[in-house]
């Protein structure tokens, strides 16, 4: 009798270690530069990711499951970046990773996740973080293909033909660089001159001094903080009259914050975030944006912006992925691939096995800098 009480109490305890594994947090990873030149980025995608996971977790998690958001800070180094998605994956069993912030450093990391066969969804925007497609790499930020084409759109309309451009030299820069020449000819685009500048630079009035001889139609300037305030502030000190864009790498009150007077004027490419409440009500992604906006704005004290978005895009479709089922690494990237018409911050996202970015022309908007503020171009 008490062999058989003894294996009773063994097979109980055995089923109940099991029980309270399946019944554990789903442990998700995050890579975000928090601190260091990309920190414009990595706070508000980190601040939006908690968000998120706090309220599906007072909501009951999911199917009963909670989610355990374990995020660590790159600083924008692509080889901490590294170190730390191996650490995740190894140390903290982590069932996927959202981030990094920046090309660079998902560039980096994309050999690890490959291999260890991890899902990563980048909040990165450089096209070739998802083309060619990796198998296990999504992203939710906007491809730098699309922003590219809707300023070139907006230029021919215009019949601004002949532009000068200078971009950051780093990930985000070159592979916006890359794009501005390749697309150029489709658009009758001719490029006047192609001047670059380090993402630690801070003086570009030698280049723009350059481009001002040339008298371009537009100068297209592609970089993120600080750089692009930089160039906006020298070419109103070297009374540049000629109409300014940048990319959707600015797309936040901070640049406007750090560009000061000389960023009136200043147009770009952008998602619809920063001028939500501006969007026809029939627009798909109205309501999400105006939710997430006033979530991050109640909770952070400043409004949710584009960046803080491509998170808040990640934690749902990983969301949608666990709730359809999924919540091995495997089962997840399967299921994020087979994602249809989700309407979040960065536009209406659909995967496919040939398609890892999931987003058309119409995740951007044209917007400039109006009295201190963002405000769609008409």
């Amino acid at each position: 009798m008490n062999k058989i009480l003894m294996s009773l109490l063994l097979i109980t305890v055995m089923l109940a270690g099991c029980t309270k594994k399946s019944d554990g947090p789903i442990k998700i990873g995050a890579l975000f530069a928090v601190t260091g030149p990309a920190a414009f980025l990595g706070e508000p995608e980190r601040n939006t990711a908690q968000m998120v996971i706090d309220d599906i977790n007072k909501s009951g998690g999911i199917k009963g499951r909670k989610l355990e958001l374990i995020a660590y800070d790159t600083a924008g180094d692509a080889t901490k970046a590294v170190q730390l998605a191996t650490k995740l994956i190894k140390d903290d069993k982590v069932v996927s990773i959202i981030g990094p912030s920046t090309t660079g450093e998902s560039m980096a990391v994309i050999p690890v996740v490959e291999k260890e066969k991890v899902p990563m969804i980048s909040c990165s925007a450089g096209i070739k973080i998802t083309d060619p497609v990796k198998k296990w790499v999504f992203k939710t930020a906007q491809n730098d293909t699309l922003a590219v084409g809707r300023i070139y759109e907006y230029l021919q309309k215009h019949k601004q033909s002949k532009v000068s451009i200078l971009s950051v030299s780093d990930g985000f820069g070159a592979s916006g660089r890359e794009q501005l020449k390749s697309q150029a000819a489709a658009f009758g685009i001719t490029i006047l001159s192609d001047e670059t500048y380090g993402p630690k630079d801070t003086d570009m009035t030698t280049q723009l001094t350059k481009v001002r001889g040339l008298n371009p139609d537009a100068i297209i300037c592609w970089g993120t903080n600080p750089g692009p305030a930089v160039v906006a502030k020298n070419a109103s000190q070297l009374g540049i009259k000629t109409p300014l864009y940048m990319s959707h790498g600015v797309s936040s009150k901070k640049f406007i914050e750090l560009a000061g007077e000389a960023a009136e004027g200043i147009r770009l490419p952008s998602g619809k975030v920063i001028v939500a409440e501006t969007l026809p009500a029939s627009d798909p992604q109205k309501q999400s944006l105006i939710s997430f906006v006033n979530e991050y704005k109640k909770k952070y004290k400043v409004e949710g912006d584009h960046f803080g978005g491509h998170a808040w895009d990640a934690v749902m479709l990983l969301k949608g992925a666990i709730e359809a089922g999924a919540t091995s690494a495997d089962a997840i990237r399967n299921q994020l691939e087979q994602t249809k018409q989700f309407h979040g911050i960065g536009g209406t996202f659909s995967y496919s096995d040939k398609d890892h970015a999931g987003l058309g022309q119409d995740a951007f908007v044209l917007v400039e800098v109006k009295k201190n503020n963002w405000a769609l171009v008409q």
